[in-house]
């Protein structure tokens, strides 16, 4: 075979190593030879068949196929392959090549391998082009002497500016690489800390960050550690467990970071500081990142820590303040609703002490006095209730009742205030309920007297009860103003009043005791307006029902 066939056959091996893989370049090769073969398939053991051609088709098209696994591996062998056929075709083209095109040409690939793998590989195809630049390219041929001196010069500058070259291109792929890794760790710590602003619960704020962490940097395996009296507080964030001992917490939070080998794998601790002051230990495994990037980490998650802290710090001072103004509140409310009874109290009595004063009149006042001092009761009572359900005290007394008997009861307890109203019952008498007789009238007296309190003078008042699957119902509907839209998710809140009723009296704990009482049974109270006008308050209580003296459950 001739030279010039060789230099076409490393030409073609050489387009073919940078093919799409996946297309065999050998399916439509012919035997290149002085004879090609005349057989229509040429077998494997053909002489023709074996060619150089045929070899470098075979190894560009091996070498195609790794192209996405080993990219060293490819960068090296097509380099080796471009360094063949550049060398092969200028020694098929002239007799005597031009040594410093063929110098710019073997760069050229060296460059072009130093842009696409490492150090290592860039450095064997500078050695691979000198060598072929000497032995094929410099007279005299296929020897390594250098007869010119000349021709030193530019074996020597060829061999440094490839090395230069390569260590450039090394260097700026290595920083180009690790410039990627920055802005990836930036942009997760970016949203590390975006997470962590949008953290509001305090009771499970650093729970939260151990999961966020995990989740950011990829990591199976976390765990921030935070110092108590009676040891140590791991909040695991990962698949896997990091249990390090105290110990070893101790050292990392005195000493700083520290390795220790648990099993077939190796701790890493940073320590979380805040300034100065250690506040903690972030726990993982050695392999999952490296020191820099968890002690960045760690001073996030300093931040996080000191930020759980303020948030509950900050919920204790809410409590205080809403504590203080409930408070306030309580006071301005019972300093006016006591001075009327009070008032009321003195002046009965003080006319009682009248012996002269009718008997009649002193009826009047006798009954003035405990109407006034039952209006008290009532109002003491409500404050023990509240008091009651804010301690979680409140433990119902469940017996048989018929529904008609709370009614009953609770018009009772609130007689006064509907002496000038009308009412209009609608009660089950027929069947029992399994209810707390006292909590259930009681949360259904108060809202009859929220009914009597802003319905109109002379506005019916209805009252229905009645049994089903659910349990127990209780409904009491007024005429009064409505309540207004925005109003309705915060009308069982204590103190709270509508827009529609700021200037009505009272204090402003009915309809928060009467959420209580019926939330301690089990049960729920909700608002709604009517469309005919008014306000419509529901109560329904879980409880078993069976027909008077029939077990029906």
């Amino acid at each position: 075979m001739s030279d010039r066939a060789t230099a076409a056959g490393s030409l073609y091996g050489f387009f073919m190593a940078v093919r799409v893989p996946g297309e065999s370049p050998i399916a439509n090769v012919s035997c290149v030879g002085a004879t090609p073969c005349s057989a229509a398939g040429c077998r494997p053991e053909c002489p023709d068949r074996r060619t150089p051609l045929d070899a470098v088709v075979r190894y560009g098209f091996t070498m195609s196929a790794i192209q996405q696994r080993r990219p060293d591996v490819v960068a090296a062998c097509a380099g080796l392959m471009a360094i063949a056929s550049i060398t092969a075709a200028l020694r098929a083209m002239q007799e005597q090549p031009n040594p410093t095109i063929a110098a710019l040409l073997l760069l050229l690939v060296v460059l072009a391998t130093a842009t696409a793998a490492s150090l290592r590989v860039s450095i064997a195809m500078s050695l691979a082009a000198m060598l072929a630049f000497d032995f094929f390219l410099l007279p005299p041929f296929q020897g390594w002497a250098i007869a010119d001196a000349q021709n030193w010069v530019a074996l020597f500058v060829f061999v440094m500016v490839a090395a230069i070259a390569s260590q450039l291109s090394a260097a700026v792929r290595q920083r180009a690489s690790e410039a990627v890794s920055r802005k990836l760790e930036v942009t997760r710590l970016f949203d590390l800390s975006r997470d962590i602003l949008l953290t509001t619960d305090s009771d499970t704020a650093i729970a939260d960050v151990a999961r966020y962490v995990a989740r950011r940097f990829d990591l199976d395996a976390i765990a921030i550690c935070l110092p108590t009296p009676a040891g140590w507080d791991l909040h695991q964030g990962g698949e896997r467990p990091v249990e390090p001992s105290g110990a070893h917490l101790d050292d990392a939070l005195r000493l700083g970071p520290r390795e220790y080998e648990e099993g077939r794998e190796r701790a890493i601790l940073i320590p979380l500081r805040q300034g100065s002051t250690p506040v903690g230990v972030l726990a993982t495994w050695s392999s999952q990142r490296d020191v820099g990037t968890l002690d960045a980490l760690g001073g996030v998650v300093a931040i996080a820590i000191e930020r759980a802290h303020l948030l509950a710090e900050r919920k204790k001072s809410e409590a205080v303040i809403q504590r203080a103004d409930l408070a306030s509140a309580l006071l301005a409310s019972f300093s006016h609703d006591l001075r009327t009874p009070v008032t009321s109290v003195r002046v009965a009595v003080t006319n009682l002490q009248d012996l002269k004063l009718p008997a009649d009149e002193r009826r009047v006042q006798a009954q003035l006095a405990l109407h006034e001092l039952d209006r008290l009761t009532r109002l003491f009572q409500g404050i023990l209730d509240m008091a009651r359900i804010d301690a979680a005290a409140v433990n119902p007394q469940r017996q048989w009742v018929s529904p008609a008997d709370v009614v009953d009861a609770a018009v009772a307890h609130v007689g006064p205030a509907l002496a000038e109203r009308t009412l209009q019952i609608d009660a089950d008498g027929l069947n029992e309920i399994q209810v707390d007789p006292r909590l259930t009238s009681t949360a259904l007296a108060h809202l009859l007297e929220n009914a009597a309190r802003y319905s109109p003078a002379g506005a019916p008042i209805a009252v229905s009860a009645w049994t089903n699957v659910d349990g127990a119902h209780f409904v009491v509907r007024d005429q009064g103003p409505g309540v207004a839209a925005s109003d309705l998710e915060h009308l069982f809140e204590p103190f709270y009043r509508g827009l529609k009723t700021r200037h009505a009296t009272g204090t402003g704990l009915g309809l928060a005791i009467t959420r209580g009482l019926v939330a301690a049974e089990g049960g729920r109270v909700w608002c709604e307006n009517v469309p005919a006008g008014g306000a419509q308050f529901s109560i329904v209580v879980p409880s078993p029902v069976r027909v008077l003296d029939a077990d029906v459950t």
